[in-house]
């Protein structure tokens, strides 16, 4: 597998699905804003989210793959099929009985969570019913993780990359059929159509991904549930794991507990700040992440210890490469970005300056998002997912206390500082303990190229901070335009810096060695099929 060409096809395909949510959310700011209706729909959309992530993308997928590909290589097709139909025969029911309780008890759980919608008349009953829409896309979703798995460990990445493009193209679907309208039951009618979209978006994501895995020769059936040695191999595996991913979500249950008890809008201004925040990490961090848990779980099969921490540094490169400049333009150009996208109809200029000072914060962690995506597959590959868990829980811990301190005073921007501080402390400690151990150090030439993407920074912030003087109009949507004048200026404006400023770092970047120019040149040309080995880091 070639490293870069796997991240150009997942992280390519992954921004087609981003570029659609930022359609989807700019349609759903103009007609909602940051109303109560617009809220209930947040906690709808992010509970299913936050246990899709701990049954399916985080958990299950740091063991399946690793045993996947080690079946696969032992075993071959058979094998690897075999295995993943006892899975698969344990998954389903498990998911469908967790479906069926929250269903019931709903009404309390949200409780728990935002008991202080129900202050506004409505809200809490509305995202009582739209959760119950939203909750079965935990079902169809984490089936689409085991199936993602298939594929991403027969290093076929493209359909699992496109799939979440499905959820959003049913949901702009939604907003263009809904009726519009600024009363409250207009827009508790546009959440409701939002809700329907999100199962049927679901629907559709595993539609496709289980003809891809068909298509690949692996044929998977729902057969009687039975506790075998494939199966009892991965839940002691995942177990732990598991609880490392309910750290991290009971996290975003608090981040959602703290963020309702804010004001009215405040789940919505959080929400379309960590969309932008969510961009680079997803197209670089999980693509990173998702390409080399196949390859280090190889590496170490064989015993090739040095293999699986080179593709650990080739990874560590490629991601401080693109995530430095990503950071700094994020946070420079945060409030026009907001603006641009976002702002106009009913989402408000306050709503665009408070959202954009929260992404400014966010994206100051995201270094530190994408690495923690490079390490912890070398815990996960080494079937050691302990030591993740007690770093998760210890974040935790000091992030949810740090909240309660720093709220009073820092108010909503608080949630944002203690997750960017919480990100960066994670990353130490994984990368301390993989030092410590053996398993990964950087090695001389990886030193040497990110101090080198560090001065191309340098110089691109500089630049970008005198450009902003200049396009000071365009980036505050000054003048006797319209809003839609306002907006395309803005985006002007911000291409403008966008540009000039990526132009600067990848030139400067190129003339001092802080890129390796032959992954360049291997995104240019098209990969033989016998190509298997990542190029050397030098």
């Amino acid at each position: 597998m070639n490293l870069v060409k796997a991240i150009g096809t997942i992280g390519g395909l992954t921004m087609v699905s981003r570029v659609l949510g930022f359609a989807r959310d700019m349609i759903g700011s103009r007609i909602l804003g940051a109303s109560h209706a617009n809220d209930a729909f947040n906690v709808a959309f992010t509970l299913p989210n936050i246990f899709r992530r701990l049954f399916g993308e985080g958990a299950f997928a740091s063991g399946f793959v690793p045993l996947f590909s080690r079946r696969l290589a032992s075993g071959g097709h058979t094998d690897a099929q075999q295995f993943s139909n006892e899975i698969l025969a344990v998954f389903m029911p498990t998911l469908l009985v967790v479906t069926a309780i929250f269903e019931i008890v709903m009404p309390g759980f949200l409780w728990l969570i935002v008991s202080d919608y129900g202050d506004t008349p409505g809200k809490f009953e509305l995202a009582v019913e739209l959760t119950r829409w939203t909750f079965p896309y935990l079902l169809f979703i984490s089936l689409v993780a085991l199936l993602s798995g298939v594929l991403n460990s027969l290093t076929r990445f493209a359909v699992a990359a496109f799939a979440p493009a499905l959820l959003n193209i049913a949901l702009i679907i939604a907003l263009l059929l809904a009726p519009g309208g600024d009363s409250p039951a207009e827009q508790a009618t546009t959440v409701r159509l939002m809700a329907i979209a999100v199962l049927l978006g679901g629907i559709a994501q595993f539609g496709l991904c289980w003809y891809a895995v068909r298509k690949a020769g692996i044929h998977l059936h729902f057969g009687r549930p039975r506790l075998t040695p494939a199966v009892k191999e991965l839940i002691v595996l995942i177990l732990p794991a598991t609880v490392a991913a309910g750290v991290y979500q009971i996290s975003q249950l608090f981040y959602t507990f703290f963020a309702s008890r804010l004001g009215e809008g405040a789940l919505t201004n959080l929400g379309y700040a960590d969309r932008l925040n969510q961009l680079p990490l997803s197209i670089i961090g999980t693509a990173l992440g998702t390409a080399i848990l196949p390859t280090i779980s190889r590496s170490i099969e064989r015993k090739d210890e040095a293999g699986a921490a080179d593709t650990q540094a080739r990874a560590f490169d490629l991601a401080m490469l693109l995530t430095l400049p990503a950071t700094l333009a994020l946070s420079v150009t945060a409030f026009p970005i907001i603006a641009a996208l976002f702002q106009g109809g009913n989402y408000t200029v306050d709503n665009a300056v408070i959202t954009g000072n929260i992404l400014s914060i966010l994206v100051l962690g995201l270094p530190a998002y994408v690495l923690v995506k490079v390490l912890t597959p070398g815990f996960y590959a080494r079937k050691d997912v302990k030591t993740p868990v007690w770093i998760a829980m210890s974040i935790l811990g000091a992030s949810v206390v740090a909240n309660f301190l720093l709220i009073p005073v820092m108010g909503i921007y608080s949630l944002a500082t203690v997750t960017s501080a919480g990100a960066w402390l994670n990353f130490l400690l994984l990368f301390a303990i993989l030092a410590a151990r053996g398993h990964f150090t950087m090695p001389g030439w990886l030193v040497a190229r990110v101090a080198k993407q560090l001065i191309a920074t340098a110089a691109m912030g500089a630049a970008l901070f005198f450009l902003q003087r200049y396009l000071g109009d365009l980036l505050l949507g000054s003048g006797g335009w319209g809003d839609a004048g306002k907006s395309f200026g803005r985006f002007i404006g911000v291409g403008i810096l966008v540009g000039i400023g990526g132009v600067l770092y990848f030139g400067i970047a190129w003339f001092i060695g802080g890129i390796d120019r032959g992954d360049i040149k291997t995104l240019f040309r098209r990969a033989k099929p016998e190509e298997a080995p990542l190029s050397e880091g030098n």
